[in-house]
């Protein structure tokens, strides 16, 4: 049998992919009105079709589950119509996509969620700023930490997404457990100074992402269309964890019944004493890495068995034919970051294929 590399087909749960390149999950802010994706987004993931798998960018599951400005929603009826267009488009160009499942938790501001204060785990304010609507500048609120009675609402409005996210279209759904934002911030210490059965030990808060995942699975019909990203050492959104490696270990074995369709793990290469080895034996499932990688360290991780799958970010925002450039070795568009966020088509669907470069 032959060895598998970057360029094999690939099972994730329900999903047959014809490749192992997948598709990071970008935030770009070109929602319309209604936080609706638009015709450029209908371009921009048709033009990527190549990958193996398609993840959307975070989506937001409720209006008061967002925290950025003009970032797609799964919550109305536009919405999941205008995502019904980028899956035809997407499934007509031979492409495979899921949607990433999303609630912000205190990265937001009360400007997003109708004046009310934004929630999370604990009351702690993370450090840093958020852009609110028109790209203004503002410190973080201290968040309201959710009541115990609060949280099925919320795990109803994931389980809302994905049945939304069914009905658009979509191949699967992914959980989006990383990062800093809500499920993240009760997994992590740093975030969750919980005293009731969401807080405290590892079992008490893992305890949301785990009902999270079990209401998904229900309301997608299954765990084979589900995925899951991590990301353990991620510092961003002012996260971290005293003890990673057993957090994000007994997250994955937790996991590991609903017969999950990938887990996703944000770890960039090079990283000392990598948790994502330890996640995908416990989990038993598909592992996609995420962080930096290229061609060549690509191969060499398949091929070693240390993942099964490479999700690329700037290198894909920069190149909509990756799956070709990277089989023909390159050469590769430069990524511009000042287009990553926000705007219209420039830095968004006008980099050139390969054969036009």
């Amino acid at each position: 049998m032959t060895a598998p590399d970057l360029f094999s087909p690939i099972t994730f749960g329900s999903i047959e992919a014809k490749n192992r390149i997948v598709l990071a999950p970008l935030t770009r802010n070109r929602a319309g009105a209604g936080n609706v994706p638009q015709a450029i987004a209908v371009t921009y993931y048709t033009q990527r079709a190549s990958g193996g798998l398609l993840i959307t960018e975070a989506t937001q599951v409720s209006p008061e589950g967002q925290g950025y400005p003009d970032t797609p929603g799964i919550h109305s009826p536009e919405q999941i119509a205008g995502w019904k267009k980028v899956t035809d488009s997407v499934h007509a160009a031979g492409g495979k996509i899921v949607l990433q499942l999303w609630y912000t938790g205190r990265i937001s501001h009360s400007v997003f969620r109708g004046g009310k204060t934004p929630v999370s785990a604990s009351a702690i304010k993370p450090s840093g700023h958020v852009y609110l609507p028109g790209w203004t500048k503002a410190d973080y609120e201290t968040p309201r930490a959710l009541e115990t009675t609060e949280i099925p609402g919320i795990i109803a409005e994931y389980a809302a997404g994905a049945k939304n996210a069914k009905q658009a279209g979509f191949d699967g759904v992914e959980i989006h457990a990383a990062n800093g934002y809500l499920i993240d911030q009760f997994l992590r210490d740093s975030a969750n100074q919980r005293t009731d059965q969401y807080g405290g030990s590892i079992e008490n808060r893992v305890r949301f992402l785990v009902e999270v995942t079990e209401a998904v699975a229900a309301a997608w019909g299954s765990g084979d269309g589900v995925g899951v990203r991590l990301s353990p050492h991620n510092p961003y959104n002012d996260m971290s964890d005293s003890d990673p490696v057993a957090l994000f270990t007994h997250a994955a074995a937790s996991l590991k019944r609903f017969g999950l369709a990938f887990v996703h793990v944000v770890e960039p290469i090079g990283t000392p004493n990598p948790i994502a080895p330890a996640i995908k034996a416990a989990i038993a499932a598909p592992l996609i890495v995420n962080g930096g990688y290229d061609l060549g360290t690509s191969q060499s991780a398949i091929a070693a068995g240390e993942t099964d799958a490479v999700a690329f970010g700037k290198l894909y925002i920069a190149n909509p034919d990756l799956a070709e450039r990277l089989k023909a070795g390159g050469p590769y568009n430069e990524p511009n970051p000042k287009t990553f966020y926000g705007g219209g088509a420039a830095g968004y669907i006008d980099y050139p294929a390969l054969a036009k470069a």
